[in-house]
């Protein structure tokens, strides 16, 4: 088992990604609370790579006001513990205030990176107008100090993948970004750190979820190919919940089809809240 390295500040950070000579590197962003999900994007890494960095930073400005930063799970020494079997290299773990400067807290202002518009205000962006700002903004800050030649990011928070593919595209980062599929409990509830939320009930509701996935699959395999009764299917098995939405998107451009009827390849994805802990889940599958 590899020595992991703990970092904490971007100086040391920059200082060590700036002696590797002819070394494959590879990213692992996260906000900690590292479970099996993360674990399975450090083990890619591992093996794709001379050198893999693990961030973990619960980062301020894709929070809104009234969103849980405070309370997120912060857990860095099992984080390293994680890592460390992973075979991460290092762990990247800096301060809030050490990642943004001291004026970012004085003056509530940070330089962002901001995604085009028609992609943030729909889906997770509708109900969290700012969020997909400061993912692009510490992921980018981030792809600044590791200068990564692949950054993993898992297929479950699918817009905040399309919308950093994109970001990536757009801004000329010369990085690969590898697409990492949903590591699941044996329920079938996708993996999340959020999961610790749900209380006993919540836990017992949860899988419906991605059951509603597979349910609306079979449909479409089955030759229903009609957006809004696959909707409709996947809305029947989610009474339990509030529902944020419940969408049928191209992978493409992460628009609803323009036809109505949905194409092999095309995603359903799924946004809900639980009656009880009122916990934020998502899930989505492929089509």
């Amino acid at each position: 088992m590899k020595n992991l390295k703990l970092i904490q500040t971007k100086s040391e950070l920059k200082a060590l990604i700036k002696e590797l000579k002819n070394v494959s590197t590879g990213l692992v962003p996260t906000m900690g609370a590292l479970h099996n999900g993360h674990k399975s994007l450090i083990e890619n890494s591992v093996k794709e790579n001379d050198f893999t960095v693990v961030s973990v930073f619960v980062n301020p400005t894709q929070f809104g006001p009234s969103e849980d930063y405070d309370k997120y799970p912060r857990t860095l020494e099992k984080d390293l513990e994680i890592a460390k079997e992973a075979g991460a290299d290092v762990v990247f773990a800096p301060n809030p205030k050490e990642m943004y400067e001291e004026i970012y807290f004085e003056e509530k202002e940070t330089t962002l990176v901001c995604p085009p518009y028609k992609y943030v205000n729909r889906l997770c962006g509708k109900s969290r107008p700012g969020h997909f700002d400061g993912v692009c903004t510490v992921v980018s800050k981030l792809f600044n100090l590791v200068k990564p030649n692949r950054a993993y990011f898992g297929k479950k928070d699918a817009q905040q993948l399309f919308i950093i593919k994109r970001m990536v595209k757009e801004l000329d980062f010369d990085i690969e970004i590898k697409e990492c599929d949903i590591v699941r409990e044996e329920n079938g509830l996708a993996i999340s750190s959020r999961n610790s939320y749900l209380s006993e009930n919540d836990k017992k509701q949860a899988p419906l979820i991605y059951l509603s996935l597979k349910k609306v699959k079979e449909l479409f395999q089955n030759g229903v190919n009609e957006a809004e009764t696959l909707i409709d299917t996947a809305i029947t098995y989610l009474k339990d919940f509030e529902v944020e939405y419940v969408e049928i998107v191209s992978k493409n451009d992460f628009c609803p089809p323009v036809s109505k009827n949905v194409q092999k390849g095309d995603i359903m994805l799924i946004a809900v809240r639980t009656k009880e802990s009122r916990t934020r889940l998502i899930d989505n599958i492929e089509l």
